[in-house]
């Protein structure tokens, strides 16, 4: 391709709208402009790009044996409401009504067109497994798009369904594609972890995020060095440990401490570590229910966990007249002795292990020391409710610690079980002609997202380092000169012999500036650059620069095309 025939419109400036870097790049880089708030058109360089990762989540899906199809973007609202999503979704799902006054939707997933179409077509257990996957344009209402394709309303995924006889097969079919997204992530050159996450508004009964890991994830996620664990710290699991603690039991005793609300208050004012302190928090559901929440003074607690364990929709704050109703005293000063209204006490796991600590005495400007389990109030069940920190002991292996990272969730896979077929009926006759229940599992991957997340994680102060399975183009030719007949000469050469091997090469042979050139082919993330000048052609050779070492080598012409050839067919070998 000659980048003077091409559209690759580059900026200088940084957009004063675009907030992380990957939007910032592929704005200035000519991969996408902006037509609405979260809507993008996707220009050729940017294009490019997101067709070469198409292609190999598609190989990967293809070699999983699934099979590809493609379902309608406009979905009418009689399936969501047999699924019951209609009026669970919320604001993020695009409703409207057609010229008869139907009511339709804009798809944000497929769940319940893929299971109408099944339950229509399948009858009989000799069909399954099967597993169909489209690559299409989906449309959620994001309350804030931001960040580019990030967090887009319009944005093109891959989603996979499964179709199962029963919970085991169903399982099969999960670490098929489990495993199929490891190989298509591991071929795009990225670091990344596949992380234990929850199931959200698609539901099931358990998930694993794929995690592109970047300083500027939104997502905090933990691993451990010494096994394969990893998790998401909403759904990162704690170690069982026993806190230290004293052997007997000291009397209770109620002290004040005037003003002293937070943990570290009051932890300075008694003169006692944060971790001999026990908070409380109080929590609401929807309806209005009421829970204690008890933990180490030291740790904070994982609402979600605590919400899933109780089986809320919602979990809410209370508010300060709830808290005051159930314990008598104002937010500060809660504990769990002696609470006016019989409600659940949950405690984290650790605080089942301590002694004589410190609490809030449910008394304006009081706490107790030396309060205890079992004497001094119960505890209605133990369960871990605390969020993980770096450093905790790996809950899989013995010797592992645990790592914090920040991640940008680019795929995600779900084992749905019965949720969907359920609801809208999706039964098959079995060996004996009985009528079953079919189990599903469904597997999504943001395309221009991990596009965008690749960005993230490979860029420098110059621009884009694409990893080479889904930059572009694999290399570029700069001519220094155009005006030298020898230097095109040489150049256009190269050009063509590339070409012939089947190598993607963008010719920069635009009338500009060496220095322009070098910024912009930086800029775009080509991965390997080669220079064509005068004085290296004198010497038989020409300067091969490698993006992302910044590793600058002298090649001599009759070489480079198989040094290039080489380097691009070590980067896409395929994964085992």
């Amino acid at each position: 391709m000659l980048y003077s025939r091409y559209f690759i419109p580059t900026i200088k400036e940084t957009p004063s709208d675009a907030e992380v870097v990957s939007h910032q790049l592929m704005l200035r880089a000519g991969m996408i402009r902006k037509l609405a708030s979260g809507i993008y058109n996707y220009l050729p360089l940017g294009l490019r790009s997101i067709r070469k990762f198409e292609n190999i989540v598609r190989e990967e899906m293809n070699r999983a044996n699934a099979i590809e199809m493609l379902m309608p973007s406009v979905q009418p609202a009689e399936l969501w409401e047999e699924s019951g999503r209609w009026a669970f979704y919320g604001k993020e799902l695009l409703r409207f009504k057609d010229r008869k006054e139907a009511e339709f939707c804009m798809g944000p997933t497929h769940e319940e067109v893929i299971t109408d179409m099944v339950r229509r077509e399948i009858k009989s257990y000799r069909q399954m497994p099967v597993n169909f996957y489209q690559i299409q344009t989906k449309f959620r209402d994001e309350i804030r798009p931001r960040f580019g394709l990030m967090r887009g309303r319009e944005f093109i995924m891959k989603d996979a369904y499964s179709f199962d006889v029963d919970s085991f097969a169903a399982d099969l079919s999960y670490e098929k594609m489990f495993n199929a997204y490891m190989r298509i992530f591991e071929r795009c050159g990225l670091n990344f972890r596949a992380v234990e996450a929850d199931t959200g508004s698609i539901g099931g009964s358990s998930s694993h995020e794929f995690m592109v890991l970047a300083d500027s994830g939104e997502d905090a996620i933990v691993s451990c060095g010494a096994c394969r664990y990893a998790a998401n710290i909403e759904k990162a699991e704690s170690p069982l440990f026993t806190a230290a603690c004293d052997a007997n039991s000291e009397p209770l005793q109620k002290v004040p401490t005037p003003e002293m609300k937070t943990i570290a208050e009051v932890a300075a004012f008694l003169n006692v570590p944060a971790d001999q302190t026990v908070k409380s928090l109080v929590y609401a559901s929807d309806s209005g229910e009421l829970v204690m929440a008890l933990l180490r003074g030291d740790h904070e607690l994982n609402e979600l966990k605590l919400k899933n364990h109780l089986g809320w929709d919602e979990i809410l704050m209370a508010t300060e007249e709830q808290i005051m109703a159930c314990t008598g005293s104002p937010v500060g000063f809660i504990g769990p002795v002696g609470l006016i209204q019989n409600i659940p006490v949950i405690a984290d796991r650790v605080v089942q292990g301590m002694t004589n600590f410190v609490t809030g005495a449910n008394d304006k400007d009081m706490h107790y020391i030396n309060a205890n389990l079992g004497r001094d109030f119960e505890a209605t069940r133990f369960v871990d409710i605390r969020t993980v920190e770096a450093g905790d002991a790996c809950p899989r292996c013995e010797s592992g610690k645990l790592e914090m990272w920040r991640g940008i969730e680019v795929g995600h896979v779900f084992k749905l079980g019965t949720k969907y077929s359920k609801a809208l009926n999706a039964t098959y006759l079995d060996a004996s002609g009985k009528e079953q229940i079919i189990f599903m599992g469904c597997y999504g991957i943001g395309i221009g997202r991990t596009v965008a997340a690749a960005i993230e994680q490979n860029h420098d102060e110059n621009g884009i380092i694409f990893p080479i399975p889904i930059a572009p183009f694999h290399c570029s030719v700069v001519a220094v000169n155009t005006k030298d007949a020898g230097v095109m000469a040489a150049a256009g050469e190269i050009y063509s012999r590339l070409e012939k091997l089947g190598i993607e090469v963008l010719f920069d042979d635009r009338d500009e500036r060496p220095g322009v050139k070098f910024k912009d082919n930086d800029l775009i993330g080509i991965p390997l650059r080669i220079v064509v000048g005068s004085k290296g052609l004198a010497e038989g050779k020409v300067e091969l620069k490698i993006r992302a070492t910044g590793e600058v080598l002298l090649v001599p012409v009759e070489d480079v095309t198989t040094v290039i050839k080489n380097y691009v067919d070590a980067a896409l070998a395929p994964k085992e």
